[in-house]
């Protein structure tokens, strides 16, 4: 292997770990205002749809086909089914509403 891929490596590991250690480190045994709290409980909610919507949106050159598996998604998810029956379900009527475009 390359010494430069080695290195590039080692520095991307470094640039992963030091964002993770740094608040763990600095914030130990200290109390965060309320507010905070409930600001830092709501990042995973907003990168997760960060990262979810461009994908919706691009899956296929008809937007329709990614606006129909979200909704059947959604929907199921709200209702209270577990991931795989969400997942399966979605599938299920994109298979269908494949058929139909």
């Amino acid at each position: 292997m390359d010494k430069t891929v080695v290195f590039m490596i080692i520095g991307m590991a470094i640039v992963t770990y030091l964002p993770r250690m740094l608040p763990l480190v600095a914030l130990n045994g200290k109390k965060m205002p309320p507010f905070l709290q409930v600001v830092l409980g709501n990042v995973p909610f907003a990168a997760l749809g960060a990262l979810i919507i461009p994908g919706i949106l691009s899956v296929n050159e008809n937007i329709w086909y990614g606006i129909v598996g979200a909704v059947v998604a959604f929907v199921v998810a709200y209702l209270g089914a577990n991931v795989i029956v969400v997942v399966m379900s979605s599938i299920a009527v994109l298979t269908v509403f494949s058929l139909f475009m």
